[in-house]
């Protein structure tokens, strides 16, 4: 067999494999009624079957699996994010409509004068399956309890069986009776045991006995409304929770549409909409001044390294890169803790010398300045390198005939260094800023975005960025977890960093002219 039969083989056994797991998928998709992720599958594999079987797509052959895995890791993601931010997804709104109705159908109630049976348990010979024997109270009848069902038996019943001769059930088809010791060593298991006994539900009242619960509500499929079964009432669905008139609502609620109401909230409910609009400056402050810092420190560091009478350069290169050389996570972790305002060595320092405390952790303004500072130490290593290389790269004719011409250094700089450095390094700038837009770890890391801004509704600090707001509003809101208001928040974050690759791109192009006329 030659080495073409071969692949040919291997081609035909990956697609007979995608193709099983593909109809496994759409078999458990139409189970689960969720037909938009059928077709996605269907259409998908009838694509992938035609490109790999027909000899006139050659070109798409391999076109196809980056285009899979694009649409997989970029577009779904986007999209799935982009559908969330139009729904209620979030804390008591986790299930979807039906999981939530069974739910709530699972809820059962104890009549104030419940029907009560005694109990025995009864374990097998390897100690790992319990059959329960129910003595009811009132007529002392028999029952047994077997895998959720209540079957009625007679005390001479071949399956009860009294080894001692004291009126006892000793034994159940070899399932031998637990005492009172083992039965609270089992009392996890029997609570969670659930018998069906006519419309009701028989449940464990204590360590004695079970009692006769009735289900709470019943669902109306037809008119779409859940029933209270004890007063009458009506639930109906409305923005993802069964309400009665009252404005009383049954948990759990369930996942539903409702538009753009986040992003309403965002901009009209004053509670969310200030600390938001708070975050959304700061973030735009954050990114400027985290570049302008960097690139301004790493450029006048460049400038003195590039000096060729400076000795010991490659020293000093060595010593100033280290920060850039640590992981950021490990070089914020301990410039948290050395500002820290109790026992933090900056404030000992300070006070040492006769000055003030400076509450770095719990004043908005100072935390701020602290995050700049930290975010400095971490990126001008990074800036100076660009920049010791794009100095290294402008002629040196250029500033001879400047001198000639009379230029002194600072117009040098202006008019020659300046400019080039920027044609250079624009858009990796740009980069930097999208960069800084972005930079969860710095923000979480130092203060988790605290202080928190006062009277906000939503988990908003004063020193948090868009991508971190965006976390806590999904994980350590006090109303729970929004992920539709998160969701609406990572959505503004997208058009903001398209629009500033959009800039990027239009930037570098205008530079490239620029350098082109040079």
């Amino acid at each position: 067999m030659g080495s073409l039969d071969k692949l040919y083989l291997l081609k035909i056994a990956l697609l007979a494999i995608f193709n099983a797991l593909a109809v496994w998928s759409a078999i458990i998709l139409f189970v689960q009624r969720n037909y938009p992720f059928l077709a996605v599958v269907v259409i998908g594999i009838i694509i992938l079957n035609y490109v790999y079987l027909s000899a006139k797509r050659y070109a798409a052959k391999y076109i196809v699996p980056g285009t899979i895995f694009m649409v997989l890791l970029v577009v779904f993601p986007l999209f799935y994010t982009a559908y969330i931010s139009f729904t209620n997804y979030g804390t008591g709104h986790i299930l979807d409509k039906q999981q939530a109705i069974n739910r709530i159908e699972a809820q059962y109630y104890r009549p104030e004068d419940p029907r009560e049976f005694d109990f025995k348990a009864f374990k097998d010979e390897d100690m790992e399956d319990l059959k329960l024997l129910f003595i009811d109270q009132e007529d002392e009848s028999l029952f047994l309890g077997i895998a959720g069902e209540i079957e009625s038996v007679s005390r001479d019943d071949d399956r009860l069986i009294d080894s001692t001769g004291d009126g006892e059930i000793d034994e159940i088809n070899g399932y031998q009776r637990l005492e009172r010791g083992d039965i609270i060593q089992n009392v996890a298991v029997i609570e969670q045991m659930r018998f069906t006994y006519n419309d009701s539900q028989m449940r464990m009242r204590d360590l004695n006995s079970f009692a006769l619960y009735r289900p709470s509500y019943e669902y109306d499929e037809e008119r779409d409304v859940i029933v209270d079964l004890r007063t009458e009432e009506e639930y109906k669905p409305i923005e993802g929770r069964f309400t009665n008139e009252e404005g009383e609502y049954l948990s759990p609620g369930f996942r539903t549409f409702i538009g753009r109401e986040n992003y309403q909230e965002l901009i009209t409910d004053p509670r969310v909409s200030r600390p938001f609009l708070r975050v959304f400056v700061w973030t735009f402050q954050w990114a400027l001044l985290s570049v302008f810092t960097t690139f301004s420190l790493g450029l006048f560091m460049a400038i003195l390294l590039n000096d060729k009478t400076l000795k010991l350069a490659k020293f000093y290169r060595v010593v100033l890169i280290l920060p850039y050389a640590i992981p950021a996570f490990i070089s914020v972790l301990i410039w948290r803790g050395m500002f820290n305002p109790t026992v933090g060595v900056i404030n000992r320092i300070l006070t040492s010398i006769g000055l003030s405390a400076v509450p770095w952790m719990h004043s908005t303004f100072w935390t701020r300045v602290a995050l700049v500072l930290v975010n400095l130490w971490l990126g001008f290593p990074y800036m100076m390198l660009l920049a010791l290389g794009a100095l290294q790269s402008i002629s040196g004719n250029l500033y001879e005939a400047a001198t000639i011409d009379g230029a002194s250094r600072w117009q040098q700089f202006r008019h020659i260094t300046l400019p080039l450095v920027l044609v250079a390094l624009g858009p990796l700038l740009i980069a930097s800023f999208a960069f800084n837009f972005n930079n969860f770890n710095i923000i979480y890391l130092f203060n988790e975005g605290r202080p928190a801004i006062a009277g906000a509704q939503t988990p908003a600090g004063g020193t948090d960025i868009l991508i971190s707001y965006t976390y806590r509003l999904s994980f350590e809101s006090g109303r729970g977890s929004d992920f539709g208001l998160a969701a609406a928040v990572t959505m503004v974050i997208f058009f903001i960093t398209a629009v500033v690759t959009w800039f990027n791109f239009k930037f570098t192009g205008a530079l490239e002219e620029v350098k082109e006329n040079e």
